[in-house]
């Protein structure tokens, strides 16, 4: 194959080619399509498109005897079950972000020594729009939930409503909170001031989560330890070194695939304890808490 016709062929060609002197042993997924919401792009927000992907793993090789035993092999199904866990992870905008994750899924089996992914949308035009990468565990070592050697832990969810967040004894109520010993999430709800209303479902919603962002912004103003976050990895972090937080809602709620669908402060709170199974959700104020917790829920 020339150069040209190569960068176009099937991953399986392009794993060939590019093998090692010792070739080893490939399974590949081909042309399996699926639909997902994803792209950068607001019109592409609420709107699920075809992705195509073609995927190649190369095998460590097997030196006992097969003997017919699907569980002595790597089978296609972690290949697809990879790409299905990762498209209900979350929304993501980008397919080289999909790509990456789904490497590192199937690179955590250990039996996969290198792997391509391509995928491709299918919907944007007459033509097919994608990436592909190519990643192996030598170059790209597949990290630990336990990196840094730090475990997971379960976090501790406080919703602080208007009078709890502008009361001259915030400081002394978050050090009780602090006192418990778990990473501290704090979550805030609309403010007191009037907000725009435009009549309209998805534009209030994100009205809505702005003006909450903004309510943290204000708790944040008040006692240092109040540190405004908006990813899952800047919440993991943090968790992960027993450190507080203020969570800003709108990306993970809009990234979510089966997120929560309106905007209620409470209601939003609760998902992410849910989401993180926190050990509990502490409420301060008189609102309504949804019915039906999976996690504990207790008055402040």
């Amino acid at each position: 194959m020339s150069d040209i016709e190569l960068a176009f062929a099937h991953p399986e060609a392009r794993a060939e080619a590019s093998g090692l002197g010792d070739p080893r042993d490939r399974i590949s997924l081909r042309d399996h399509v699926v639909e997902a919401d994803i792209g950068a792009f607001q019109k592409e927000r609420g709107h699920k498109q075809r992705l195509r992907f073609n995927v190649v793993v190369e095998v460590r090789p097997v030196t006992e005897p097969l003997e017919d035993d699907v569980d002595r092999i790597l089978s296609y199904d972690k290949i697809t079950e990879a790409i299905a866990a990762e498209l209900s992870a979350e929304r993501l905008n980008l397919l080289e972000t999909l790509a990456e994750r789904v490497a590192e899924r199937v690179l955590a089996e250990p039996a996969a020594m290198r792997v391509f992914v391509r995928i491709e949308k299918l919907d944007i035009g007459p033509y097919a729009l994608g990436v592909e990468i190519v990643r192996s565990r030598a170059e790209h070592p597949v990290q630990s939930s336990g990196q840094d050697g730090l475990e997971a832990v379960q976090p501790l969810v406080v919703f602080l409503d208007n009078a709890a967040i502008h009361d001259a004894g915030l400081s002394a109520r978050l050090d009780a909170l602090l006192a418990e010993g778990l990473p501290l999430i704090l979550a805030v709800g609309l403010p007191d001031f009037p907000r725009t209303v435009t009549g309209h479902k998805p534009t209030q919603r994100r009205i809505d989560l702005l003006a909450i962002e903004e309510n943290a912004w204000t708790l944040a103003a008040r006692d240092p330890r109040c540190v405004v976050v908006a990813t899952r990895t800047e919440i993991d972090w943090a968790m992960k070194r027993g450190q507080s937080l203020v969570w800003a809602p709108s990306k993970l709620v809009l990234d979510a695939v089966d997120g929560p669908k309106g905007s209620d402060p409470v209601a939003l709170a609760l998902w992410l304890a849910e989401t993180l199974v926190a050990t509990a959700l502490v409420v301060h104020g008189d609102v309504a808490v949804p019915a039906g917790s999976r996690v504990p829920v207790r008055r402040g």
